[in-house]
């Protein structure tokens, strides 16, 4: 039996690959484009359901159409995209070419990308993801990737070694907007805390790690929510606020969950209530800016 592939972190790195540890950490990039743009991250979502309404068909065609209208329309009005990997996925192998089109169209408009894949396993699993989603060599690498705790956070690491190596982020969903989620989250541990706010403590302990003002692994909270008994101003990291729009939350939501974290490290998210906007460019861009505006009132 051959010997087990290292994973990306784990190689000798190549002259290619040290180019990497040259850039700006992920963090650092998404501040300076939220001090840039305005803070809002933008997503991408071709559900059956968006496409139909875009006049698209359900299929590659309609997939590319999407995705590239979208890169056409929030370029220099939002920092941040964030595709849905499953609306994807789908499409089989076609629809992730799809994806990787998306991801280098948006690297070329200056849009950073968060990959809304969610992975989540263990050893040489996660290794694997780490490989995909973050690794200096991989088609679908993307800024950030979001990452599920619940086989363990430390079965993590190597997304976060991968994403340290190559100036890249996870964001580990800690929080979520869905109701479904809640009865987990909120549980109790054996040592008296909330399952959320230890994973919240556990991510603040990454970013220490890291000599820098913010460290390379955020969390996803929901804007929907209240706040958490971990103070986020002491995570040291990026938050993702999904909920803004369709979900019900509004500025005074945001402006009361996220008071105290430091400026450009939140970056409330919409999906639906932008989309549905589409397909015309103009009124796409237009309403991503007035989300936009609305989060950089509060957010100041």
């Amino acid at each position: 039996m051959s010997a087990e592939r290292p994973t990306f972190a784990e190689r000798p790195m190549s002259a290619e690959r040290a180019a990497f540890a040259e850039r700006p950490m992920f963090a650092e990039r998404m501040v300076e484009a939220v001090e840039r743009t305005g803070p809002l991250c933008a997503g991408i979502d071709p559900s059956h359901e968006l496409l139909a309404a875009w006049g698209l068909p359900d299929d590659v065609v309609g997939l590319r159409a999407f995705a590239l209208g979208c890169i056409e329309a929030f370029a220099g009005a939002v920092p941040v995209v964030k595709p849905q990997v499953a609306f994807f996925e789908r499409h089989g192998a076609a629809g992730m070419k799809v994806l990787e089109e998306l991801i280098a169209e948006a690297g070329r408009a200056g849009l950073l990308v968060v990959g809304d894949a969610k992975r989540g396993d263990i050893a040489t699993t996660v290794a694997a993801y780490a490989d995909a989603w973050l690794g200096g060599e991989s088609p679908l690498a993307v800024d950030a990737v979001t990452a599920l705790p619940y086989m363990g956070l430390g079965s993590l690491q190597p997304l976060v070694d991968t994403a340290r190596r190559y100036g890249r982020g996870v964001v580990v969903v800690v929080r979520g907007s869905n109701p479904e989620g809640r009865p987990l989250q909120e549980a109790s541990t054996v040592g008296g805390a909330s399952v959320e706010d230890t994973l919240l403590e556990g991510v603040a302990r990454w970013n220490e790690e890291e000599p820098g003002p913010l460290g390379s692994v955020g969390v996803v909270v929901g804007a929907t929510l209240a706040p958490s008994g971990f103070s986020l101003s002491q995570l040291k990291g990026i938050v993702l606020a999904p909920g803004v729009g369709a979900q019900g939350a509004g500025p005074a939501q945001v402006a009361r969950l996220f008071a105290g974290c430091p400026p450009g490290t939140v970056l409330p998210s919409s999906s639906r209530s932008v989309l549905a906007c589409g397909p015309d460019p103009t009124a796409l861009r237009n309403a991503a800016v007035q989300a936009r505006d609305a989060m950089a009132e509060v957010l100041r």
